[in-house]
């Protein structure tokens, strides 16, 4: 009798210690990773990478224009974004994204916008609605539609927001970053690393980027 107790409680034991790990494991899978600083080894996506020649595109404007990387001859580079509305990493985001155009749009580094979401899928991301929150947010970039959804695959983007920062070599337009904006999502104040902007002032000064590529945090992209 004495052994039959025994067990039974070796037995209760063993079930709570692994209802601990789950828990434990658990905890982890949901910790916030803003602040974590991710590598490239970490990101895997199909299409562009680091050195690739990217392809124009002519896409619809929230002024109901086409717009294409053409139709910026002076540029040196552009800052590719694509994003969209509902996400709320993309919300997150917008005033950051402002600032970006508004420092960089003069260098030669201007942001373009695309909203790779499927407004089937997803209702807020439909182009009225991008055109309200534009002129809400008073964007100060374009916001382009991916109607069709053939932009956004062949760049490789998975998130919202994505960033491709482009840049100008013998007439090709060359991807010299790929990933997140920076390293907090929740609160510009906490950022430590400018990911975008760092990489967007060394190539202003010829200087090599020190961080090519990050893992873009952010919503799936909207598809049927």
């Amino acid at each position: 009798m004495k052994k039959i107790v025994l067990i039974a409680l070796a037995i209760i034991g063993l079930t709570a210690c692994k209802k601990a790990e789950t828990t434990a494991e658990t905890a982890v899978a949901q910790t916030p990773t803003a602040n974590v600083s991710p590598t490239a080894d970490e990101t895997a996506i199909s299409g562009y990478t680091i050195g690739s020649e990217a392809m124009d595109f002519s896409l619809k404007n929230i002024d109901n224009k086409m717009v294409s990387l053409a139709n910026y001859p002076d540029a040196k580079g552009y800052i590719v974004i694509f994003t969209c509305n509902h996400c709320p990493y993309s919300k997150a985001y917008e005033n950051r994204i402002i600032a970006l155009n508004k420092k960089f749009e003069k260098m030669g580094y201007p942001v373009i916008a695309i909203n790779p979401n499927d407004p089937a899928v997803q209702p807020q991301d439909s182009f009225e609605k991008m055109q309200e929150r534009a002129k809400e947010k008073r964007f100060n970039f374009p916001y382009l539609i991916d109607e069709g959804q053939k932009i956004y695959p062949v760049y490789g983007a998975t998130k919202t927001p994505h960033v491709y920062i482009l840049n100008k070599e013998n007439g090709k337009n060359i991807v010299k970053y790929i990933g997140a904006i920076d390293n907090n999502y929740e609160n510009e104040n906490d950022v430590s690393e400018r990911y975008v902007e760092d990489a967007v002032n060394a190539l202003l000064a010829g200087t090599p980027i020190k961080t090519q590529k990050t893992v873009a945090i952010g919503c799936t992209i909207k598809v049927k």
